[in-house]
């Protein structure tokens, strides 16, 4: 695996270049899967999404603790084979964000306790290990004890110590060519991320994984958690200057798991993250909700859709189930290139959603993950062109503004019906 960070911007806003061994341009999506697929889009589909932005696919290893064997994996030669996307780039995450509870009572010391679908299980470092060797991911990351952000500090100061034991463990016993992560963890306490970041550089790993996040924090709190991190502030003897330097190296990428929210991307690429693992699109998909938000935030300005709680318009998506859209026959986005907006209305898609029919998630998988990869290649276009703070502001401008006129057209309609 290599990586190299090609353009900065705004301070810690990065595009890179991840090569492993097909090429990925950075900040990027890691697309989720059940079983190493996405949960709706066909494989045939699959390839109609943007190339190479979509050949990075998330899947977890507990989702294979039922069914297929190990040993059949591997002597099909690993899950590439399996799958047949040989000419896409495999995550292994052992979170499973969909269904993942942390175990934040937890008082074992001998291996993570994850929900999966058979039920609450602990797996050892040798058993996760194993998995790793049969399925043989590009790249993949090691056992994590991740804790909510109501944890207390003891907790945290367990969560990490477990988690570099755990990551000395995968290491010393990987037999595998795929690329080592190795996982961060310290929940929402800011000295126990920067301690673990910081040992976590000192081990021979090819890029970080950054956990804990997305469960329970504010976007407030977080960032205080990601700048502890990414950036160690360092006061010598209290009479130098100021010091910053990385508690990461810039010159490894960083994955993250739990941002999903537009804004959240953002806050992430902000604070100098360069992939992005996140059950954002499965969740609106199941919702019947299409993203619609202009990709070209610096520049565009769009009152497409009017702002109100009937069109579930927020700026970001509308809902499909709405029976305002029962008639119209037009695309999701007019000028969209998904397989989707070519072929289908939205009346379709209206109507397959009130019949309960599976093709409406199928066409809205489709749609939702070809414009976030969009969004995706929006921001880097911004950092390229030094100009990713402003993209973001625009970003987070315009949201604000549709989210006030939809709660003021709210407020117009109830008054008009009182």
């Amino acid at each position: 695996m290599k990586f190299v960070v090609k353009a900065w911007s705004n301070g810690k806003a990065r595009g890179g270049v991840l090569q492993c061994p097909q090429q990925i341009e950075t900040p990027a999506l890691l697309l989720t899967t059940r079983k190493g697929l996405p949960v709706f889009i066909p494989p045939d589909h699959l390839l109609s999404l943007p190339s190479p932005d979509s050949n990075l696919l998330h899947f977890s290893p507990l989702h294979f603790l039922e069914g297929i064997s190990l040993k059949a994996i591997s002597n099909t030669g690993g899950l590439h084979s399996l799958l047949g996307l040989r000419d896409h780039i495999l995550v292994a995450v052992p979170r499973d964000s969909i269904i993942s509870i942390p175990d934040h009572d937890s008082t074992n010391r001998i291996g993570a306790s994850f929900e999966t679908p058979c039920g609450r299980m602990l797996i050892k470092p040798a058993d996760y290990m194993e998995m790793i060797s049969s399925m043989r991911p590009n790249l993949w990351i090691t056992l994590a004890d991740e804790v909510p952000a109501w944890a207390s500090e003891k907790r945290n100061k367990a969560s990490v110590e477990r988690t570099l034991k755990w990551l000395d463990e995968c290491i010393n016993s990987n037999s595998t060519d795929g690329a080592v992560f190795g996982s961060v963890v310290g929940g929402s306490r800011v000295e126990q991320r920067r301690r673990c970041a910081q040992e976590v550089a000192r081990r021979n790993v090819e890029g970080f994984w950054i956990g804990g996040f997305g469960l329970g924090e504010s976007m407030e709190e977080r960032n205080p958690l990601l700048r502890a991190v990414v950036v160690h502030k360092l006061l010598i003897m209290f009479i130098q200057s100021l010091h910053l330097k990385d508690s990461l190296p810039e010159e490894k990428p960083r994955l993250i798991s739990g941002l999903g929210l537009p804004e959240e991307v953002l806050q992430g690429v902000a604070a100098g993250v360069d992939i992005f693992d996140s059950t954002y699109i499965y969740h609106l998909t199941l919702g019947g909700f299409a993203l619609t938000f202009p990709l070209e935030m610096i520049d565009t300005q769009i009152t497409t859709y009017q702002p109100n709680s009937i069109s579930g318009y927020d700026g970001i998506k509308i809902n499909l189930k709405a029976t305002m859209y029962m008639k119209d026959i037009s695309p999701i986005v007019d000028d969209c290139k998904c397989y989707t907006c070519q072929n289908h209305t939205k009346a379709y898609i209206n109507h397959l959603l009130n019949v309960h029919e599976m093709l409406a998630h199928v066409l809205l998988e489709i749609h939702n993950t070809h414009h976030f990869l969009g969004f995706f290649r929006s921001i880097r276009e911004a950092i390229q062109e030094g100009k990713f703070e402003q993209f973001r502001q625009k970003f987070i401008g315009s949201r604000h503004e549709h989210l006030f006129s939809a709660a003021l057209s709210d407020q117009l309609d109830i008054s008009v019906q009182d």
